[in-house]
């Protein structure tokens, strides 16, 4: 015979409270004593009892779920960001629900379309780009939006990124100073604004004294793209003496083809830097120079500016930008001159 299920009024009336108080008690973030969470959650253990959550939806409006869309979770970067925004999100009674979306717009409405089927109480982006349209129909439906690592020109959205200009920028700095002459360079996803200003920042970095980009490849984030990039950019005799690769993701798969495919010496023959610092990036077989997304503070951010909006309604659009930071190992030679002398401009 099937046990009875056990209702929140069996539980109060069990523990000897009221049923608003075992409520409060199964409700994420609600004001409630330690004494009483105890005798509640005693009592609920006793009888079998199970809060009911998508009931609580139905009466409440709020489904306290959050859906998150990542385009690729092989860079490093991105299972490490998973991992802090469920954190954070958990901490103030939210559940990330994950979905992957390729990096055209495309595909990313469809897969909007179906998070918006979930009835989430809100919405990040990591990396990826939404539509006008389903922009409109998402600030139509009261979801707030943060895009985590990507701009977009759009006022009713948060943005959350680091100084990737900046970053890209010092790290020109940093070759020069390093007494590099044919400086190159290997793209990301050209849509990407990360890539776009990653770039900038790079050839606005190298202009300012007086160089210009020896050579250019595109490996489109991906590891398989941008090692064929580095094969075919340095398989001449008139090769690049440094080179930016814009993700430490790529960075990796570059070092391998330099020395494994090209017998080049990492950084006697050539120096390769990175961006993002990601765990891998200090390991001894890489020991990459990099520039350092700050994830935990980029997560700080896009959660304040979710819950915010969620919570408050009102909450004005912001836009992050956090400072990004030259981490310098072993991977490129390293200028004569100590780095505080020259590392900001």
């Amino acid at each position: 015979m099937a046990r009875e299920t056990a209702t929140s009024l069996d539980v109060a009336r069990h523990a000897g409270v009221s049923q608003s108080a075992v409520s409060r008690v199964f409700t994420p973030g609600a004001s409630v004593s330690r004494e009483m969470t105890d005798r509640v959650r005693a009592s609920a253990e006793e009888l079998g009892y199970r809060p009911n959550v998508l009931a609580r939806t139905m009466i409440t409006g709020k489904s306290r779920l959050i859906g998150l869309v990542v385009a690729y979770l092989d860079n490093q970067f991105y299972p490490e960001i998973l991992e802090k925004l469920s954190t954070r999100l958990q901490s103030q009674g939210y559940h990330v629900l994950v979905f992957m979306a390729q990096q055209t717009a495309g595909n990313v409405d469809a897969v909007l379309q179906e998070i918006l089927d979930y009835q989430v109480d809100g919405i990040v982006l990591a990396s990826v780009a939404i539509s006008s349209s389903l922009a409109e129909q998402c600030d139509a439906a009261g979801i707030p939006v943060v895009l985590f690592n990507r701009a977009q020109k759009d006022d009713r959205f948060s943005t959350v990124t680091s100084d990737n200009f900046g970053g890209g920028r010092e790290l020109a700095g940093f070759l020069v100073a390093g007494g590099h002459q044919r400086i190159a360079y290997i793209a990301g996803w050209e849509g990407a604004s990360t890539q776009r200003d990653r770039e900038a920042g790079f050839r606005a970095g190298l202009a300012s004294r007086g160089r210009d980009l020896f050579a250019r490849g595109v490996g489109n984030f991906q590891s398989d793209m941008a090692a064929e990039a580095a094969l075919e950019m340095f398989s001449s005799a008139d090769r690049p003496d440094a080179v930016f690769v814009a993700n430490d993701h790529m960075a990796f798969a570059v070092m391998d083809v330099l020395r494994h495919r090209l017998n080049l010496r990492i950084p006697e023959d050539v120096s390769v830097v990175g961006f993002d610092d990601v765990q891998l990036a200090a390991w001894p077989s890489f020991d990459l120079t990099t520039v350092r997304q700050p994830s935990g503070r980029m997560v700080d951010a896009t959660v304040a500016a979710l819950v915010d909006k969620i919570e408050n309604g009102d909450g004005v659009p912001q836009r992050v930008q956090v400072d990004a930071r030259l981490i310098v190992r072993g991977s490129a030679r390293r200028p004569e001159t100590p780095v505080a002398d020259w590392e900001r401009e």
